[in-house]
């Protein structure tokens, strides 16, 4: 799919706002001519996550073609009645195609749609050529909308209990630090909270997920932890922690380390990059040495399963910092409050270099390799578009 216009980017960053399950598909001008597009790896593993269709177990051929006949095609003012046909051809290794029936009326070459689902229904939308922002934020009922707004959730009793032992814990004054380092704000909250430490990868709270971050000036805001997450070493050249350390690490006193982060925009001081293998729905990381080139992969299905494994619901929390008697304190000062990201647009975020990753491995004294990571981290113009719309809270 070619890169989002800016405009485009904000329309689907509205989208987010409704928590609405969406993934995005470009007819080009071929395919608006034979009436027929290549399911891309994107729609293929949104059908499959929506339980709509998985490609997989179909068979090649027309014999085999599967109809949607409940499918929509919105417009600002009408809902208008289409088909979804897909099917696996017997010729070009049986490359999955999908059609939507009266697509070309609403639609130029290389227009971008949005595809969603609900009550076992496809439904789909030009937001190259529609104004979402002012259909969305209109006075007036329309399809689009009426749409969206069904999938828009209120916030449930849960994280009404949540923030009320939050704004307990911030009258009785500043929280005093229990550990030292980038988790200290996090330990120190969860033990207020009384939420016993492990390394689950569940949520914290009853369901919700706790992130805290030190508070800076927005001009120098830091970038914000998803989740940690290992490669798949079985699916890569290198096998371990260890090795990446080996191969990429530096001395730092009397520590043998990598820190560092590492993004699809360019090559690290370590030579180190990331991209995406659409095809066969993997995130890889490289070197720029020919030599070793791809090292590491992740299924981008797993990594998908995380972050909504994590952040279904999450409060993201801001602390400012003092030192007290020479001890770190920790004054809670707002919270995010955010439901539902899309998984849809995880991938077009890490390839337009808004979620990276950051390595933090380290071989101590004992000679043994730890590694805090990686860890998925997003900047605070994806983390708008990954979420939806969050709800603030003033501590």
């Amino acid at each position: 799919m070619r890169k989002l216009t800016n405009k485009e980017i904000s329309k689907v960053k509205e989208l987010s706002n409704y928590s609405m399950p969406f993934t995005l598909i470009e007819p080009t001008q071929t395919a608006l001519k034979k009436g027929i597009i290549d399911a891309t790896a994107p729609v293929r593993r949104f059908f499959s996550e929506q339980n709509i269709h998985d490609y997989n177990l179909q068979n090649k051929g027309p014999d085999y073609k599967i109809i949607i006949k409940n499918t929509f095609i919105l417009t600002n003012e009408n809902k208008i009645k289409s088909k979804t046909s897909l099917y696996r051809p017997k010729t070009k290794k049986g490359d999955p195609r999908i059609w939507f029936s009266s697509m070309p009326k609403y639609a130029d070459k290389n227009d971008i749609f949005a595809i969603t689902y609900l009550d076992k229904c496809i439904y789909l939308f030009n937001i190259t050529q529609l104004d979402i922002i002012k259909i969305l934020n209109s006075n007036k009922s329309n399809p689009i909308k009426s749409l969206v707004n069904q999938f828009n959730e209120n916030s449930n009793a849960i994280s009404e209990e949540l923030l009320s032992k939050l704004q307990a814990i911030v009258k009785k004054g500043p929280l005093k630090a229990i550990k030292v380092g980038d988790t200290a704000i996090g330990h120190a909250i969860e033990s207020a909270l009384e939420i016993e430490q492990n390394s689950s990868p569940k949520p914290d709270y009853k369901g919700i997920e706790l992130k805290s971050y030190r508070a800076k000036r927005k001009s120098k805001e830091s970038r914000k932890s998803l989740f940690a997450q290992v490669s798949n070493w079985k699916q890569s050249k290198f096998k371990s922690s260890a090795e990446i350390l080996n191969n990429f690490g530096y001395q730092r006193g009397t520590d043998f380390k990598l820190y560092c982060t590492v993004s699809t925009k360019v090559f690290n001081s370590q030579g180190l990059s990331l991209k995406v293998d659409v095809e066969n729905d993997l995130l890889i990381e490289y070197s720029e040495d020919k030599k070793i080139n791809d090292f590491v992969v992740w299924p981008l299905k797993k990594l998908k399963t995380r972050l909504l494994e994590k952040h279904n619901e999450t409060f993201w929390i801001s602390a400012k910092s003092e030192t007290i008697k020479g001890i770190e304190h920790f004054h809670l000062e707002k919270i995010l409050y955010t439901k539902k990201p899309n998984p849809s647009l995880f991938q077009l975020l890490i390839e337009q270099g808004e979620i990276t990753i950051d390595h933090l491995i380290k071989r101590g004294n004992d000679g043994k390799v730890k590694e805090k990571g990686p860890l998925f981290k997003i900047s605070n113009k994806g983390f708008q578009i990954l979420f939806p719309k969050p709800i603030e809270y003033k501590l």
